[in-house]
C-alpha cells in the first residue's frame, strides 16, 4: 500500500492512495509516524472499515512521508561509480552523515538554491523508513524493521559540503532536499536489493542511472551499522546513497538552477518532483 502525509483543513493529516484518491486516516493515530510505531497500518484498502473521508490526490498540500522523523541518516559514496567519481577509497564500514527535517521539503514543493552556493547538486536515492524500535539489529533481521520505501533528493551545496571533511553544512540547507511522494509499505518491495531502477533527471535528461543491487553497502548491511551506534525508531528515515553522475564532477560542471525541474523516480515505488527556486 501507499501511505501519504498532507495538510487538510489546517491540519496536519495522513492517509492511504487509492487510485486517484487519499482515504484519510488521522482517526486512526495523529500521523503516519504514530500509526507506524503503533503498528495499525491497514494491509489493504479493503480493511479500512472507516472511508468517509475520500480527497483526490491532486488537490492535496503534501508533506514529506514523514515530516517529522527523529533520525535522518544517509549513507555517502555507497555506489562504486560515485565514489569513484569523487575520489573517495574504499572503506570497511559504510560513511555515514546527518540530514535535519527542516533541510527537506514535500513532493511538487520548491527546492531553495541558497544564496550563498553556485553549486547546488542533486543526489537521487532509495529512502528507507523505519518500522519498529531496534537495537544492535542483525543484518539477517534487519528488513523485518523497515515499514516502507520512499524517494529522496539528497541535495549538496558542494561548496559548503568541502569547507571541511564535515558534509553536514553542504546537506542541511533549509529546503534543499526533497523526500516523498509517499511510503510504498515494505510487503509491496521485499528486497529493496533486488535491482530496483534509480534514475535522476534534471530538466528531462536523465542524469543518474543505476540500480539497486550496485549498492556498496546494501540496505540490511547499513541498518546493522547505524544499530549499534543508534537505537533506530519508527518514522526514522535513511537515505541509502547516490549513484554516479553528480553534476560536481561533470565537466562542465552542472548544477540546479532557478526554475530548473529535478526528478528522481524509484522503480516500484515513485517519482518525486520539484522546481528549483530561489531564496
Amino acid at each position: 500500500m501507499r501511505f501519504v502525509s498532507f495538510q487538510y483543513q489546517h491540519k496536519y493529516c495522513w492517509g492511504a492512495i487509492d487510485d486517484d484518491n487519499v482515504i484519510e486516516l488521522s482517526y486512526l493515530a495523529p500521523c503516519l509516524k504514530s500509526a507506524i510505531s503503533k503498528s495499525i497500518l491497514p494491509t489493504s484498502i479493503a480493511d479500512i472499515e472507516n472511508k468517509e473521508t475520500v480527497l483526490a490526490f491532486r488537490d492535496l498540500s503534501l508533506l514529506p512521508p514523514i515530516p517529522d522523523p527523529k533520525r535522518i541518516l544517509c549513507v555517502g559514496q555507497n555506489y562504486v561509480a560515485h565514489r569513484d567519481e569523487m575520489d573517495g577509497k574504499a572503506t570497511a564500514r559504510p560513511l555515514i552523515f546527518t540530514r535535519y527535517p527542516s533541510s527537506l521539503v514535500a513532493h511538487n514543493d520548491n527546492l531553495i538554491k541558497p544564496a550563498e552556493s553556485e553549486q547546488f547538486d542533486y543526489e537521487g536515492e532509495l529512502a528507507v523508513i523505519i518500522g519498529k524500535t531496534g537495537r544492535r539489529i542483525s543484518a539477517e533481521h534487519a528488513l523485518n524493521y523497515i515499514a516502507g520505501y520512499s524517494c529522496f533528493m539528497d541535495g549538496s551545496m558542494r561548496d559548503y559540503q568541502y569547507h571541511t571533511t564535515q558534509y553536514i553544512p553542504g546537506k542541511n540547507f533549509d529546503n534543499s532536499g526533497s523526500f516523498g511522494p509517499w511510503m510504498v509499505s515494505a510487503d509491496e518491495i521485499p528486497d529493496p536489493g533486488a535491482g530496483l531502477s534509480l534514475q535522476t533527471r534534471l530538466n528531462d535528461k536523465v542524469v543518474q542511472q543505476t540500480t539497486t543491487d550496485l549498492m556498496i553497502f546494501d540496505i540490511p548491511t547499513v541498518i546493522a551499522y547505524l544499530s549499534t551506534f543508534t537505537t533506530l525508531e519508527p518514522g526514522d528515515v535513511i537515505a541509502s546513497g547516490t549513484p554516479g553522475g553528480v553534476g560536481y564532477r561533470r565537466d562542465p560542471q552542472l548544477f540546479m538552477k532557478p526554475g530548473d525541474k529535478i526528478e528522481v523516480e524509484v522503480e516500484a515505488v515513485a517519482t518525486l518532483t520539484n522546481i528549483i527556486d530561489k531564496e
